[in-house]
Order: structure tokens, then C-alpha cells, then sequence
């Protein structure tokens, strides 16, 4: 079996096989495929109980994307386009992070995940992005996702597995990182000056993407993952 890599999941209401309208423990299954292709063993974490007690057991962690963080936590009042804020996923991932990082678990966040990696160490956000850069193309419409380059920044971790020219990459996100947490690195934004990746800058394997990758053909981010677990 290869490293243990948990992933974070929603609670929302769905709909499956006879089941109509049923809350579920669910996640987009590309995430599980890409941990899979890359040579790992996916571990679905829902937002309950007392997930960061589960931090020995894993290899790496991914935060998964989602709805809005509480701005609370940033010292901000709501905009009245943040949405599907979820105050107990909140609770139950920035205590899980708080762990994987004590721990120096390698961690990788994708869109709500590299949020929470900003939030949780002092960062804040930008809550509705086309207020600031004056198009929607982050986040064209319900379920479609955008497709927009972003440029690695040369040198960074992330420059080492992607390539330090632009690439296209499938964004879905509203918000975006206002004032960066100490400790992080930017180390890719989009033409519009989005930041749209962060590390660590301590050199520990601590990478956040704005953007989507499990939704790509490639799996390079994902790779790089399991190989520092």
C-alpha cells in the first residue's frame, strides 16, 4: 500500500442511487482518483468528530475545496456573496491543520484548503474577487469551472514540479488571499495579480493551490505529494 493521504470532505445534502435529499459525508471523486494514479491510499475525513487526532496515522493530508470560511476568523463582516460557510467544517479543518503542521505532515491545499492554510496562520481574504479584479472569469458561473493561466514563480517548489511557464489551469473560486499569513510564500498568480499558489517558506512541504488540479489530466502536484510522504 502506498502513503496513507487523508483528504478532507463536505457535509451536504444529496442525491444518490434511491436516496433523495440525504445528508452525506461526500467529495468529488477525481480527488481519490488522482491520489490513487500518484500511488497513494486515499482516506476520506469527514468534518466530525475529532479528526486531527488522526494525524499519526497519516502520511499527508489534503484540504479539499468548498464552501466559504467564516470571516470571523479574519476579522472581517460577511459579504453578502459568501456562501455555504460551514462553521463546524471550519472548526474540525483548522484544528486538523493545526496538527499536520505541528507534525510536519506534507500538505497539500486545494481552493478552500489553501484558504484555510492562509486564515489559520493570520492571513486574511478577499471575499467576492470580482469586486477587485472586475470579471468573473475565476468563477464563470454554477459548476463550470474557468480556465485561466497562472505563472509559477521561478525557484519555488511549485516552479520545480509545474515548470515555471504559465499554464492553464481549471479555477472555481470567489475569493482569493488579501493579505498573506507570515510564513507563506506566493509562488503563482494569475495575469490579474490573484495569488494563486502558496508554500512554506520554511522549506517544509507545505503547498496550496487556488485552483483546482484534481479536475486536471495531469497529476504532477499530486505526485509530488506522495513522494515527499
Amino acid at each position: 500500500m502506498g502513503p496513507v493521504i487523508g483528504i478532507t470532505s463536505y457535509v451536504e445534502t444529496a442525491s444518490f442511487t434511491v436516496w433523495q435529499d440525504t445528508r452525506a459525508a461526500l467529495l468529488p471523486y477525481s480527488y481519490v482518483e488522482q491520489v490513487v494514479r500518484a500511488g497513494g491510499q486515499p482516506v476520506l475525513l469527514p468534518p466530525a468528530g475529532a479528526p486531527a487526532g488522526l494525524v499519526t496515522r497519516l502520511d499527508g493530508l489534503i484540504l479539499a475545496g468548498g464552501g466559504d470560511i467564516d470571516p470571523a476568523r479574519y476579522g472581517a463582516e460577511p459579504h453578502e456573496r459568501s456562501g455555504y460557510v460551514r462553521k463546524f467544517r471550519d472548526e474540525a479543518e483548522f484544528a486538523l491543520l493545526a496538527a499536520a503542521l505541528d507534525a510536519g505532515l506534507p500538505f497539500l491545499g486545494i481552493c478552500r484548503g489553501l484558504q484555510v492554510l492562509n486564515v489559520a496562520l493570520g492571513g486574511s481574504l478577499h471575499q467576492h474577487l470580482p469586486d477587485l479584479v472586475g470579471h468573473t472569469d475565476h468563477c464563470p458561473g454554477p459548476g463550470r469551472f474557468g480556465h485561466l493561466p497562472v505563472t509559477p514563480v521561478p525557484g519555488t517548489r511549485l516552479a520545480k514540479v509545474l515548470g515555471a511557464e504559465p499554464v492553464a489551469v481549471a479555477h472555481y473560486h470567489h475569493q482569493a488571499v488579501d493579505r498573506l499569513a507570515p510564513g507563506l510564500t506566493v509562488t503563482a498568480t494569475a495575469a490579474d495579480g490573484t495569488i494563486e499558489a502558496v508554500e512554506s517558506a520554511s522549506g517544509a512541504f507545505t503547498m496550496a493551490v487556488q485552483w483546482h488540479p484534481e479536475a486536471a489530466e495531469e497529476h504532477a502536484l499530486f505526485e509530488a505529494l506522495v513522494q515527499a510522504c
